[in-house]
């Protein structure tokens, strides 16, 4: 539970037909009081026992972690996609399961199938506010445990149920993507994690012309125009950040067009290759709603994915998501 719509949604939905309890995690929230005594309202209101479980070290050591050592890498992390790998579907899901739950229900807006023995993660009906992609690290072992009740329903359908159930005010409440963010920018809250991570450099074309400084890399990323300090004729925007040498590399719009990029650390969640003579849609980041690809492996732990058509802001660090339609059925960790 954390005390929003969806959560609570998929409680009443349950609650009726099997016995539901409810979990909450700490992980350090700036507003962990807050928040704890708001689950713990709606957690009376339905009538089910509510159990608070201490994650902070965990969510220390696997994701703030991996956040912070993926920006000194000039990398662009997605922290929600490790924290549901590791934590949330994780370490969070073997403690509700050693209390004796059976099956776990969380609010995300995806699909849960079955096709023989294998467990088939699909997109959910509402294409704003489907969230298969944060979930494509998952295994087999963990999806066996899941439901995800909201998956068939749009937004609007589930305020309009919790409503009718007589919770009237969470219109205007949805959650933040970053929980532990709260109202502080990601530069700053990393210089706190942080304190010697901030470091200025120059700012440079890929011909290496020094036309400014940047105040960390931290504070960028790839296909960013606003904060560079920098005019001309038309707009100039972050092509690469150079951890090695310090600099913020900046190009121009068609500097961001890329046909191929190349990810490792392959995941498929049927713990399978796919047949890679086809196309696939691919999607390179969560607001990216994704173009079809051919996929190749060129090592190892190497893909290449060529794209039909060149796609903008191709970002080291984040996750290439792969549909074979609305099947989520891999993922990679984009390298260049």
């Amino acid at each position: 539970m954390s005390g929003g719509v969806d959560s609570t949604a998929c409680a009443l939905m349950l609650k009726d037909q099997v016995e539901v309890s409810g979990f909450f995690m700490n992980i350090g929230q700036p507003d962990f009081e807050a928040q704890q005594l708001r689950v713990q309202e709606i957690a009376d209101r339905l009538e089910i026992r509510l159990s608070v479980i201490d994650l902070r070290k965990a969510f220390n050591d696997l994701v703030l972690r991996y956040f912070s050592d993926s920006y000194k890498h000039g990398l662009t992390p997605n922290p929600c996609v490790i924290c549901n790998r590791k934590v949330k579907f994780g370490l969070f899901a073997q403690t509700m399961l050693q209390t004796g739950v059976e099956l776990i229900a969380t609010g995300h807006y995806a699909i849960l199938d079955k096709i023989g023995s294998r467990f088939i993660l699909k997109q959910g009906v509402d294409p704003v506010k489907d969230q298969s992609y944060f979930l494509c690290r998952l295994n087999q072992q963990q999806l066996s445990r899941f439901l995800f009740p909201l998956g068939s329903y749009e937004k609007k359908e589930i305020y309009a149920f919790v409503k009718e159930r007589g919770f009237t005010d969470f219109e205007g409440k949805e959650s933040q993507d970053v929980c532990f963010l709260k109202d502080v920018k990601v530069g700053e809250f990393l210089e706190q994690l942080e304190p010697l991570m901030k470091g200025e450099g120059y700012i440079v074309t890929a011909e290496g012309r020094i036309l400014g400084r940047h105040k960390g890399l931290h504070h960028y990323t790839i296909g960013q125009r606003k904060g560079l300090g920098i005019s001309d004729v038309t707009p100039y925007y972050v092509t690469k950040l150079d951890a090695a040498a310090n600099r913020v590399i900046i190009g121009k719009n068609e500097d961001l067009l890329k046909n191929t990029l190349d990810v490792n650390d392959m995941h498929w969640l049927s713990d399978e290759n796919p047949d890679l003579s086809r196309e696939y849609l691919v999607r390179i980041r969560y607001t990216h709603r994704g173009t079809m690809a051919t996929i190749k492996q060129t090592a190892a732990d190497n893909w290449a994915i060529h794209f039909v058509s060149p796609q903008r802001a191709v970002t080291p660090g984040q996750f290439a998501v792969i549909y074979d339609g609305d099947i989520l059925i891999g993922s990679g960790v984009i390298q260049r």
